[in-house]
């Protein structure tokens, strides 16, 4: 509970501790892999907090585990993590993306189990792909992309999203179709279209905001990693804002 209350200042842009996550930028073409930016420190490796929804989406459409946008339906049951109030309903895959809901990402872990979990995200190559979760705490499936054991960098965020768009996971195909549609932002920006994640929390006293995914438009796709030591919300904004800037 700790964790997600930490996360939830930090969320709020509430003051932590003095630290602050490291700044980075990283944009690449998904096809070529090259850097058309690269400023900050991007090796370093965080949780991936809510970010990991999206990894999670692939995982549970390809699993059977969620079936389109708008179901599963999952009901909210007393003892899950509800810090937010928008938390305390029912939810489906569109709603659990759109608000970011902590505990239907823990139902889709536990419906595909330790294993099967364990063999996704060693399969992604995401980051140190070390879901056991806290030392003698038994939480992998809860908790370990929450500020625990599952680290990975903006650099190795891009990598794992150019497999994505690349469809190089050996996934059904539906499931990345229906992972898009999810983080499918509504209008494009710039004339490109934007497909993203946030996520928000801290590690080790530190804020931490990130936001990843891709852009399209006509046919070429590009993909991003930020992270700062804001809310993700706000990384979301300052990206957005600055993309008209980034791009010809």
């Amino acid at each position: 509970m700790r964790r997600y209350l930490l996360s939830l200042l930090a969320g709020l842009g509430l003051p932590l501790l003095a630290h602050s996550a490291p700044h980075c930028l990283a944009l690449a073409d998904a096809a070529s892999g090259q850097w058309l930016l690269h400023e900050g420190v991007c090796d370093q490796r965080l949780p991936p907090m809510s970010t990991f929804k999206l990894p999670l989406a692939l995982m549970g459409y390809d699993a059977g585990v969620l079936w389109d946008e708008q179901s599963p339906v999952l009901p909210y049951k007393p003892g899950y993590v509800d810090w937010r109030p928008a938390w305390r309903q029912p939810h489906a895959p569109r709603s659990w993306m759109r608000e970011s809901v902590v505990w239907y990402s823990q139902q889709i872990t536990l419906q595909l189990g330790e294993e099967r979990f364990a063999r996704y995200v060693k399969r992604f190559g995401y980051g140190n792909a070390d879901v056991s979760g806290d030392a003698g705490k038994n939480n992998g499936l809860s908790d370990s992309w929450l500020g625990s054991s599952l680290r990975i960098s903006p650099d190795e965020q891009v990598g794992f999203l150019r497999r994505v768009v690349g469809r190089q996971l050996a996934l059904k195909p539906a499931a990345y179709d229906m992972t898009a549609a999810l983080v499918q932002w509504p209008e494009p920006v710039a004339g490109w279209q934007v497909f993203g994640k946030t996520g928000s929390g801290s590690d080790a006293g530190q804020r931490l905001g990130w936001y990843v995914g891709w852009l399209e438009r006509d046919g070429r796709r590009l993909v991003f990693a930020q992270v700062g030591s804001v809310n993700g919300l706000e990384v979301r904004d300052s990206f957005l804002k600055r993309l008209p800037g980034l791009l010809p």
